[in-house]
Order: C-alpha cells, then sequence, then structure tokens
C-alpha cells in the first residue's frame, strides 16, 4: 500500500510539474500566433477550448452538472463573473507577451497568492497570522519600488494578479471540478467570441486563413494549450498535498520571469531587481508560515490519531478543528 501511494504521489508531482510547466512556457507560444492580434488569438482561445472540453464530457458522459447549474442562478451568476475576469486574464497575457512585457506578466503571478490573501481580509473577513501580514507588507512596498522602477504602476501585474485572484475566488464559491468549470465559463465566453471572430472575417481582419494552414492549425491548438494543463493540474491535485502544491505553483512565473529575461532579453534595471526581491522576500514569508502551519496540521492530526487507537478506537482517523486565522495561501 506504501509503494502505490508513493507511485501515485509520484505520478501527481509529475502532472503538478507538467501543469504549472506549460503555463510557464506560455510566454515562447503566444508569439507563434501572430500576425493575429491579442483580441483575435484571446477569441480564438475561447472558442476552441469550449470545443475541447465539449468533446472531453462527451467522451466521458459527465454533463448532468450542467443541468444542476442552469437550476441554480446565484452559481450561474458566479460562472459568469469568473467567466468575465479570466476573459481580462488572458487577453491582458496575451498582449502582455506579444508586446515585449512578459517579465512584467510574470510578476502578476508571483504577487498573486499576496493579493488573494489580501482579498481573504477585505472582502471573506479572514484573520492573517503575523508572518502573512509581514508578506503583505513587503509585497506592498515591492509595488511601490517597482512603480519608482517602471515610472507608473505595475499595471499589467495588478490586472493578471486581481483577475487570476477574483477568478479564483469565484471557482471556490462555484465549487465545480476543473474541466466542467472551464466548459461552463468557455460556454458563457463562446458566442460572443464565435462573433467577434466572424466579425473580424467579415471585414478582411481575421489571419484564421490567411496566413497558411500552419498558422490555422497553430489557432486552433490554443483549446488543447488551455485544456491539458488543467487536466494535468487535476490529476496532480488529488495526488499531492496542498502545500506541495502550493509550492509547485510558482514554477509558472519563474519560466516567464527566466524567458523575459534569457530568450527575449527583455531589460532589468536595478530598481526593477530591487522590487523583484522584495516580491521573492514576501513568497519565501508566506511559503515558510504555510509549511510551518502544514506541519503544526500534522503533529496534531497525528497525536489526535495516537490518543484515539490509545483509547482503542482506531478506525476512524479525526480531523482536527480548523484554525480560525488559517487562510489558504
Amino acid at each position: 500500500m506504501g509503494g502505490t501511494s508513493k507511485g501515485e504521489q509520484r505520478i501527481g508531482l509529475l502532472n503538478g510539474f507538467a501543469a504549472y510547466g506549460m503555463w510557464g512556457l506560455f510566454p515562447l507560444f503566444f508569439p507563434l500566433l501572430e500576425p493575429a492580434g491579442a483580441g483575435e488569438v484571446l477569441a480564438h482561445r475561447m472558442v476552441w477550448s469550449f470545443v475541447v472540453v465539449a468533446v472531453v464530457l462527451l467522451a466521458v458522459r459527465r454533463w448532468r452538472w450542467a443541468g444542476e447549474l442552469l437550476r441554480q442562478p446565484r452559481k450561474l451568476a458566479l460562472v459568469a463573473v469568473a467567466a468575465a475576469v479570466i476573459s481580462v486574464n488572458w487577453g491582458v497575457y496575451i498582449w502582455a507577451v506579444n508586446s515585449g512585457h512578459v517579465v512584467e506578466a510574470s510578476l502578476g503571478y508571483f504577487i498573486n497568492p499576496l493579493v488573494t490573501i489580501a482579498m481573504g481580509v477585505l472582502l471573506l473577513k479572514e484573520r492573517l497570522r503575523p508572518a502573512q501580514w509581514a508578506a503583505v507588507g513587503v509585497g506592498l512596498a515591492a509595488v511601490v519600488v517597482l512603480t519608482v522602477g517602471y515610472g507608473r504602476p505595475p499595471w499589467i501585474s495588478l490586472v493578471l494578479a486581481f483577475s487570476f485572484a477574483t477568478y479564483g475566488l469565484m471557482k471556490k464559491k462555484v465549487n465545480l471540478g476543473g474541466v466542467e468549470s472551464l466548459a461552463a465559463e468557455t460556454a458563457i465566453q463562446f458566442l460572443p467570441a464565435l462573433g467577434y471572430l466572424l466579425w473580424l472575417t467579415a471585414h478582411g481582419d481575421s489571419t484564421f486563413t490567411t496566413e497558411g494552414p500552419g498558422h490555422t492549425a497553430l489557432l486552433a491548438t490554443t483549446g488543447v494549450v488551455t485544456a491539458l494543463p488543467l487536466v494535468c493540474f487535476g490529476a496532480a491535485a488529488i495526488r499531492v498535498p496542498l502545500s506541495t502544491l502550493g509550492l509547485l505553483q510558482y514554477l509558472a512565473p519563474v519560466f516567464q520571469f527566466l524567458c523575459g529575461i534569457l530568450y527575449f532579453h527583455e531589460s532589468m534595471p536595478a530598481e526593477r531587481w530591487a522590487g523583484f526581491a522584495l516580491v521573492w522576500l514576501a513568497l519565501i514569508l508566506l511559503t515558510g508560515d504555510s509549511l510551518r502551519t502544514a506541519r503544526r496540521t500534522a503533529r496534531l492530526r497525528a497525536g489526535l490519531v495516537a490518543s484515539r487507537t490509545a483509547a482503542g478506537s482506531p478506525e476512524a482517523e479525526p480531523t482536527p478543528p480548523a484554525r480560525p486565522d488559517a487562510v489558504e495561501a
């Protein structure tokens, strides 16, 4: 049984690396879609993503959730909000990558955990531990330093971070599986996106059929490129601890940052390095605190299991009470 568990964890880790690795290498993919503009690429991503997840769900015959969702107007409204904010996130990210702002885009996903924590405090009235407050404070200082460095607020990073944090909040409230959630969101996006593509075609501005079969195929693969990392992420999420998944999430912005520096040769003056260093310090504080909390929880669980076993009732493993001040990073 231990071998099976280790094998499952290994599969989970490989899927986690694959998911975050693919997300991290997105900056190498989107420039291949030029001369299509960001709006056209975004619309194709929405349309083909819906096609891919619809085929997957038809293959596995998982449609019961759709009927249940349609009977819950509040949940459907939350899905619509999620679809809107992820559309903003995708659109800004595609534009940023194809406009030479890969490093600034990577910063958005570095600061996303800090924004998520801040939103938890402001919107959900969650309580933070001292290390989390320190991380948020250092993150705010980083934004100030980067504002000075860029000569403007790092709006690309902030839009990406806040839109993705809002998206995560909506998904948490909706509580749908990864593929089902993407299907619901892209179903909402599908008709507007298809309408925009038809409008581009009618005005002679579409590149879908004018740049050769290779370009056409690349635009069509945006659906697979969107869905595949999500499938890998889902496989990882059920096999590895959340603390491990939390560490893996930093792979994507690290890869994006390295792509911006090493492949696209974007400039990094000293003040930007200082801002990024502060962001990384904040993430170190946050990660260290999360790992300490996970270890405490594990020790508490082990202690409860041991006491229950000593009392002669080993069959049920109790769940330790949740800390009221615990905030998911």
